[in-house]
């Protein structure tokens, strides 16, 4: 599964990087799903650890106090990379290495995903994640402690319309998969494509 992983996420960060070189200058300064962060801030951070090893990456977390929001917060403001710049070390950083990779590549892989998404929604420019890999980064996503999905998805029954993929037991909240994914990472936005008795509930965890 971890060679799997690693390879779906791999084609994610290219397929990213392709539609990234279909952007306009200005489209990289929109506001994307992640508060406060713009498409150019997104891809910034998502290859911020890739070139650092554990030692570098420890030391980053050391001087943020060990808080990965605040680290993270820091390598995007501190980065100055040109759009070029970016898809270049995306392309060079395609297989994931350093942290990203660690846990079999399930943090590349669910964090590419819904960063994707981030951007893309965030565009107007929708596209259909492939069942298979769909469906493993809905799985993943629940082990993805950092962006709580476990705790949001706590008690109820998750049904995706589109994927083979079920979890969880309680008031059935139902839609596209890909909207369960980015309400799961706290993405209020896709609530409004989402059905059943448990997405109030859902909506108060977002």
């Amino acid at each position: 599964m971890s060679a799997d992983v690693k390879a779906m996420a791999a084609v994610e960060r290219g397929e990213l990087a392709d539609f990234l070189e279909t952007l306009a200058p200005e489209h990289w300064d929109v506001p994307s799903l992640c508060t406060g962060w713009t498409v150019r801030d997104v891809v910034t951070h998502m290859i911020g650890y890739d070139e650092l090893g554990l030692l570098r990456t420890i030391g980053s977390l050391a001087r943020s106090g060990f808080s990965l929001h605040r680290s993270n917060a820091k390598r995007v403001a501190e980065a100055e990379h040109t759009p070029a710049e970016l898809i270049a070390l995306l392309r060079k950083h395609q297989r994931p290495r350093g942290i990203t990779a660690a846990f079999g590549g399930f943090i590349a892989l669910v964090d590419g995903t819904v960063h994707h998404q981030d951007i893309r929604r965030a565009l107007g420019k929708p596209r259909e994640i492939p069942a298979d890999r769909l469906r493993a980064t809905l799985r993943l996503a629940l082990r993805a402690r950092p962006i709580h999905a476990a705790q949001r998805a706590k008690g109820l029954g998750l049904v995706a319309s589109d994927v083979d993929w079920t979890h969880g037991d309680g008031p059935q909240v139902r839609g596209p998969g890909e909207a369960l994914l980015m309400a799961l990472a706290g993405r209020a936005e896709a609530l409004a494509e989402l059905t059943g008795p448990g997405v109030a509930t859902l909506a108060g965890r977002v």
